[in-house]
């Protein structure tokens, strides 16, 4: 019996155009990343269990999916936690985590950023700071496949680490702006800072429970206000507490009338005082550019990652409803944990599959995304063959991706292919053609069809393509 093909859920095939249509968006990211001055690097898939359990939260060690060991590894399972597990109904947390830490060594890369830090931390002694890089990988989570929501997905980062000057968080404010409007995409930029939310944790006389606020708080868009007051009642958070929280997460205006609003609520706090200013600075800069998109304060953004330190900002679609398509903050000391203390960085990561899915939804993709190839040849058979081959060779020299269709089929088979292929030009090169000493060429748009000398074939084509 053959064994029907299928691939895990949460994970996808790509197809030519889909192909075309994502290196698309990774040129364009990638040109922008490049004209900032930043520098490529790429990590390996997976790293170590330790790099990046403990670095994401209670719910992002949930998500990170575990390799298990090569070779005969239940062979290192205590025979006692053996015993428990069989004699157990379900996987007590505690026998989980013994057993992954005898079965599993290695994990998938969660994201870009703690793969990053670890490879700042390695390769310190060859790299310079500031140092400004930019990564193009996939990353995995075991998360619940949904729509826009893969276990297997491309993100696009760009982080400076060894600064900790604003201009960079401004720097990354314009990239995204540059970014998205080279895809012609209408988005909006949501940036907070978590200086701001450790104080209102201060205020409301909760500090020790900050992770539990930024985490709930960040689920406000998806949930709703009434539900992540639910969770934070169920984190243990009291009323009295969450009541204090309410008039601060509905302050609405525009930037400054929330900040001042805040500098009165956060009086007490000087770390909530630290992120007023740090947020009142980064729209003073970008008071002195001319930005395409539009800059929100967010109160309710948290960025549920643990690692997040300063300014946190989030990017959204304003033409479709598909979640964050781009996302980043400041982090302070995310290399000490690997051993390099007191290096600050910052960093933003594209979401590449969801722009895509935005792309697709509105209908943003150029033509030229359809199709590698610009020209084809028609086959007329074995002596028209060698003239289109020489025609070929022309037109490739030129810049223009060229093919000659293999086979000597008929002409509707062969128009047939080029319509679906998309290619926008057919070149005819008949034996009545060339006993005239020229060329037809259809264009395969707009259907119009001429007659053209040899030496007219480039400039023929190239006004086509324009």
């Amino acid at each position: 019996m053959s064994q029907k093909p299928a691939i895990p859920k949460g994970t996808r095939d790509f197809g030519p155009v889909q192909m075309l249509r994502r290196n698309y968006i990774f040129d364009q990211i990638r040109s922008v990343f490049i004209s900032f001055g930043y520098q490529p690097i790429e990590t390996p898939a997976m790293e170590t269990l330790n790099t990046l359990m403990g670095k994401y939260g209670e719910e992002g060690d949930r998500l990170i999916f575990k390799i298990l060991n090569s070779g005969h590894y239940s062979a290192k399972i205590p025979k006692e936690t053996l015993g428990e597990l069989c004699n157990s109904q379900e996987l007590d947390p505690d026998i989980s985590k013994k057993l992954t830490s005898k079965i599993s060594e290695k994990a998938l890369r969660f994201d870009l950023t703690v793969p990053f830090a670890r490879y700042v931390v390695q390769h310190r002694n060859e790299i310079t700071f500031p140092f400004k890089r930019y990564q193009l990988q996939p990353v995995w989570r075991a998360d619940r496949p949904q729509k826009g929501r893969y276990r297997e997905f491309y993100q696009c980062d760009v982080d400076v680490i060894g600064s900790t000057s604003l201009l960079n968080e401004l720097e990354l404010i314009q990239i995204i702006d540059e970014v998205f409007s080279s895809l012609n995409t209408s988005v909006l930029i949501k940036i907070n800072n978590r200086k701001i939310l450790t104080g209102i944790s201060e205020i409301i006389g909760h500090p020790d429970k900050i992770i539990d606020i930024t985490t709930a708080i960040d689920k406000i868009d998806k949930i709703g206000l009434g539900k992540v007051n639910e969770e934070l009642s169920n984190k243990g958070l009291p009323k009295e507490a969450i009541d204090k929280l309410q008039p601060i997460l509905g302050l609405s205006g525009d930037h400054n009338t929330k900040l001042s609003e805040l500098s009165k609520e956060l009086s007490e706090s000087k770390i909530g005082l630290e992120g007023i200013s740090e947020m009142q600075t980064i729209f003073d800069l970008l008071s002195q550019l001319s930005l395409s998109t539009s800059v929100e304060l967010d109160l309710t953004l948290a960025r549920g990652l643990n690692y997040y330190t300063g300014a946190i900002i989030e990017v959204i679609s304003t033409e479709i409803k598909i979640g964050s398509i781009c996302g980043g903050g400041r982090y302070d000391n995310l290399t000490g944990i690997f051993g390099l203390p007191d290096v600050s960085g910052v960093g933003i990561s594209f979401g590449a599959d969801r722009i895509y899915d935005v792309l697709e939804q509105s209908d943003g993709f150029p033509e030229h995304t359809a199709t590698t190839t610009q020209v084809l040849i028609m086959n007329f058979g074995d002596e028209e063959i060698k003239m289109a081959l020489s025609f070929a060779s022309e037109l490739r020299s030129s810049g223009i991706s060229t093919e000659i269709y293999p086979d000597s089929a008929k002409m509707k088979k062969q128009m047939s292919y080029a319509n679906s292929h998309k290619i926008p030009i057919v070149v005819l090169a008949g034996k009545d053609e060339l006993e005239k000493n020229q060329l037809e060429i259809k264009n395969m748009t707009t259907g119009e069809q001429l007659a053209v000398r040899f030496a007219e074939l480039i400039p023929s084509v190239k006004r086509i393509l324009k």
